[in-house]
């Protein structure tokens, strides 16, 4: 990429408020932070076909059998790991079908790693050394959206064939990109100028948030707005989130729904299906493999 002046992008750009956040009040100071959160809240509204783009192209990906790299650095790499961290326990998939690959290796989770950011060839070796394949997609963030990083990993998806999306904060007439899909959430300067933790991230994490959710909701992990196929087994809290589902969904008591959910395994799918269409296990499990994994669908078409 080489060494680029960045002085003109948006995210660098200085707030045209005629006084700085240092010297309001700390009421005004609040008042004004919470103004720029509803700037990054529109700036991910005025995305939503760039989004719903995303999301079809994700979903298609994964049910070809791929999988779904983010790549980002800093704030960026952290919201993403976040993210992908997230959806195993919350949708019952596998670790390996969101990967999250941050600039510095695991160690800038914690701790800034400067430079990392920098190596356009550690993106590509990252991706090449999962294996990324033509099933694949990477979705890389960056906000200021210069990151080498980032371009690196994206150029090599390019060559292998798989799906790329391009995440960053500022008009494409300020930094072009040639890849399948580019969100850019335009929420303007940071109230810090340059500190994209701030609005830009706010930005980032809604907009993995309705990604990341939406495909699963495709992949029938979502049932009238239940999440069916959480983890029931690692915690109190989560115990009791199955029982509930189970009781909610089967229309029966709480010791049925535990029995239910000790035979299924602590699925909550088939334990539902079990108790609604008098099923035992293995028949349940059939029918949710015949219809894709959406309960809705096994029920009738039940929405």
């Amino acid at each position: 990429m080489g060494r680029m002046e960045r002085g003109q992008l948006m995210t660098e750009s200085l707030s045209e408020s005629k006084r700085a956040i240092d010297q309001l009040s700390l009421s005004e100071a609040l008042e004004r932070l919470h103004q720029a959160d509803q700037e990054a809240v529109q700036a991910v509204h005025a995305a939503q076909g760039e989004i719903a783009g995303a999301v079809e192209l994700l979903s298609n990906r994964v049910q070809a059998g791929g999988r779904v790299f983010y790549v980002g650095a800093g704030t960026s790499g952290r919201l993403a790991t976040l993210d992908a961290a997230e959806l195993p326990p919350t949708f019952g998939v596998p670790e390996t079908l969101f990967q999250a690959l941050i600039a510095g290796g695991t160690k800038a989770l914690n701790a800034a790693v400067e430079g990392a950011e920098d190596d356009h060839g550690a993106g590509a070796e990252a991706l090449a050394e999962r294996e990324l394949g033509p099933k694949d997609a990477v979705l890389g963030i960056a906000a200021g959206g210069t990151t080498p990083f980032v371009h690196g990993a994206l150029k090599y998806a390019q060559q292998v064939g798989a799906g790329t999306i391009f995440v960053a904060c500022i008009p494409r007439e300020q930094f072009e990109d040639p890849y399948d899909l580019s969100i850019r959430l335009l929420c303007g300067p940071e109230e810090v100028q340059g500190s994209t933790r701030m609005k830009a991230g706010t930005a980032t994490k809604l907009c993995l948030n309705a990604l990341s959710t939406l495909v699963m909701v495709g992949l029938g992990k979502v049932h009238r707005g239940r999440m069916v196929d959480v983890s029931t087994r690692g915690n109190e809290k989560l115990i009791d989130r199955g029982e509930r589902l189970v009781m909610d969904l089967a229309g029966v008591d709480r010791p049925r729904a535990k029995s239910l959910l000790e035979a299924s395994d602590g699925q909550v799918k088939p334990a539902v299906l079990m108790a609604r269409l008098n099923l035992d296990l293995a028949a349940a499990q059939a029918n949710l493999k015949d219809h894709a994994g959406h309960l809705g669908a096994c029920l009738g078409g039940e929405q």
